[in-house]
């Protein structure tokens, strides 16, 4: 099914242009993770070191990495802020920069994702960001459900006023916290997740594989659940890889990308093992296990995903458009 053409701001167009590869696809290292680095550092001492800690393995990885994404994926506190300040984040690649704040509120079974009174779009427009990307944790039979639509549409607008893309980010949970969901389960939360949020706003559509990898091998089922996911959303969508392993990943990638995915934005997947490793043993395995696998991921995507401009494609401005568009 070819999607419906959209329309583009002339910000959220040059955004994209920038987070995309040279064929319009997405490979994009996302390290915007906080807690699982922090805890990396956490007995490091005094608590400055620590966070000197975290900063300077960001900006190793994005150094590594850099010859094969098209951009990269930071949180402002120990990524994005610093990278910029230190001259570490190469001017060619596109950033995106997280808008909500780590973790969530509330029960278990009822998240609630937060974004704090002192981080939001305007600063992540102000800093020269391409993107803004929003995480909510999201189930269509919470409580919170209709809390968290009302969040994307929230930061939807504020991206609207800003002139700049959003990455949509929804991750699904179990409600009974004590059982673990069948991959049917995740199946029907990812793909409802994509029904009901992508209508309220965003570019992009970051998103889980739609089921549990391990339950289901059968890649015949992956290409199915993966095609039922693509006809869901009405944006274009990227794979994310939470803490697959690596072999599993590159084979979500293919069916993903097959399916109509216009890419990937590859984490823990490529760069995990880097954080259990000293000085020069992970700047070894950077420059050479972590970047072999993003530029597998980023062959990957540039043979197979769907080019995002099927969904946003080239426009002619007429004579007036200054008036028209900025209105």
């Amino acid at each position: 099914m070819n999607p419906q053409p959209m329309s583009l701001s002339l910000g959220k167009r040059r955004g994209l242009q920038q987070c995309a590869s040279s064929v319009n696809t997405f490979c994009i290292l996302a390290l915007d993770h906080r807690r699982v680095i922090r805890d990396a550092f956490a007995d490091v001492k005094p608590a400055e070191r620590a966070y000197r800690g975290a900063v300077e393995f960001k900006q190793l990885v994005v150094r590594a990495l850099a010859p094969a994404i098209s951009a990269v994926l930071l949180d402002p506190f120990f990524g994005a802020g610093p990278a910029i300040a230190a001259n570490a984040l190469p001017g060619n690649l596109g950033l995106l920069v997280s808008v909500e704040e780590s973790g969530y509120a509330g029960a278990e079974e009822a998240r609630i994702s937060r974004v704090s009174p002192e981080w939001g779009v305007n600063k992540i427009k102000a800093m020269g960001a391409s993107a803004v990307k929003l995480l909510v944790y999201y189930h269509p039979d919470s409580s919170t459900a209709t809390q968290m639509q009302s969040l994307v549409s929230r930061i939807a607008a504020d991206c609207q006023v800003h002139d700049i893309a959003l990455f949509l980010e929804p991750l699904s949970y179990p409600l009974q916290s004590r059982r673990a969901r069948t991959s049917a389960e995740i199946r029907r939360d990812v793909i409802q997740s994509a029904r009901d949020l992508t209508p309220l706003g965003g570019e992009v559509l970051k998103v889980e594989f739609p089921l549990d990898s391990e339950q289901d091998k059968d890649e015949a089922l992956w290409l199915e659940a993966c095609q039922e996911l693509n006809a869901a959303t009405r944006i274009p969508w990227v794979l994310l890889s939470a803490a697959t392993s690596y072999e599993t990943f590159k084979r979500q990638t293919l069916i993903a990308c097959q399916a109509g995915a216009s890419g990937v934005l590859a984490g823990r997947s490529v760069w995990k093992e880097a954080l259990r490793l000293p000085g020069s043993e992970r700047e070894q395995f950077l420059a050479t296990t972590a970047l072999r696998r993003m530029q597998e991921l980023r062959q990957i995507c540039d043979d197979n995903a769907r080019p995002y401009l099927e969904y946003y494609p080239t426009e002619t401005l007429s004579e007036d458009w200054m008036q028209a568009k900025l209105a």
